[in-house]
């Protein structure tokens, strides 16, 4: 086995010039990908809509008009559940400050670190940095709504070129296509867009079935505002693999700091694991699973590089972006081998037919 010393050059170069450009270009290129699966989900409709005689962009319009609605109940829903908790959310600011007072207190009067410190002092203090940082808390809030607000804006702005532009786009791919393959590499785009069509639709009817389970066990258990908490989780479990421990977080510490009885809390926390099992071993395998077909190495390795290209979006869209370049991989001779350590094929022993796994000859050789 010959090895390139300019081949392997230039392809590191490469790797480290793209990681760049997603990096120095995340704003554009965030917008630019979540539009690219919205647009994968939306294109069935989109064409629906083309073979009824709806013209090119009014059909464009309609489709994304569906996710703006959606999108607008959404933001509509978390708001008033939030504005209505306002008042609670408050009086937790004020048990966290005698909390920490008390604390500070007692530590003083056991351990005599702190000299000559009452709790009326460090409560006035506390009060006084609350105040001084609510203009930054304010500004900070402000900001980040605008940058959320144009993100979204911009992405749908892009889904909208997406789709009525879509036939161009397609033609200009295909002159990428190795003459006499056209057919071969028009079926691989098809995969790639049924991959992330049925990835972001199956996260929707996974998070809509999280969401109601979540809602209907906080509702027995006896929290306040369950059905805010139990989409709230849901929703934070489209981060592969912490994103439901996170969204578990708020609800169990809620639970903690509204209620005097101990049980309360454990039983949000004992529900969700529950949920999180259940969703793990049955629910995500045959929701998302099947449309991903990513194994887990690959998938905990998209989650850290994506969180450390764009944040909270790469950990989101690294994973089925991963997925659709599996099935890229596949369609090149020399790239089928990362196809195999993206896919989760490769590590799986066909039992039913007897035939032995790709693991085997390695197995074999390295042992047991």
């Amino acid at each position: 086995m010959k090895l390139s010393f300019q081949n392997n050059f230039y392809a590191l170069a490469f790797v480290f010039i793209l990681i760049a450009i997603m990096v120095v270009a995340k704003t554009v290129l965030i917008s630019l990908g979540l539009a690219l699966l919205i647009s994968f989900i939306l294109f069935p409709e989109y064409k629906r809509l083309r073979k009824w005689g709806v013209p090119n962009i009014l059909a464009a319009v309609l489709s994304i008009l569906t996710v703006v609605v959606v999108l607008g109940g959404i933001f509509t829903f978390f708001s008033a559940e939030i504005i209505s908790l306002s008042d609670q959310i408050s009086q937790f600011g004020a048990k966290l400050r005698d909390l920490f007072a008390n604390v500070v207190v007692y530590l003083n009067e056991n351990v005599s670190f702190i000299k000559d410190v009452e709790e009326e002092e460090l409560l006035k203090d506390a009060r006084k940095w609350l105040e001084g940082s609510a203009g930054s808390l304010v500004s900070q809030t402000f900001s980040g709504s605008a940058a959320f607000f144009t993100g979204l804006l911009t992405t749908i702005i892009y889904t909208f070129l997406l789709l009525i532009y879509h036939k161009g786009l397609v033609k200009a791919f295909m002159r990428f296509a190795p003459e006499g393959q056209e057919e071969q590499y028009f079926q691989m785009l098809k995969n790639v867009q049924r991959v992330g069509q049925k990835y972001l639709s199956g996260m929707m009817i996974l998070i809509l079935i999280l969401g109601i389970a979540n809602s209907v066990g906080l509702m027995i258990i006896g929290i306040d505002s369950p059905f805010l908490f139990g989409f709230l989780a849901a929703l934070m479990s489209i981060i592969p693999y912490i994103g439901t421990t996170l969204g578990a977080t708020i609800p169990v510490l809620y639970a903690f700091m509204s209620t005097d009885e101990l049980w309360i809390p454990l039983a949000v926390a004992i529900m969700f694991w529950l949920i999180q099992l259940i969703e793990s071993n049955f629910l995500s395998p045959k929701i998302v699973g099947n449309s991903v077909n990513v194994n887990a190495f690959a998938a905990i390795l998209s989650l850290i590089i994506g969180a450390s290209v764009w944040g909270v979006a790469g950990m989101v869209l690294f994973l089925p972006f991963a997925a659709m370049l599996k099935v890229i991989c596949e369609n090149y001779d020399k790239l089928k081998p990362f196809a195999l350590m993206i896919g989760e094929d490769n590590f799986k022993k066909d039992d039913k037919k007897n035939k032995p796994s790709p693991l085997d000859w390695v197995k074999k050789k390295i042992g047991k």
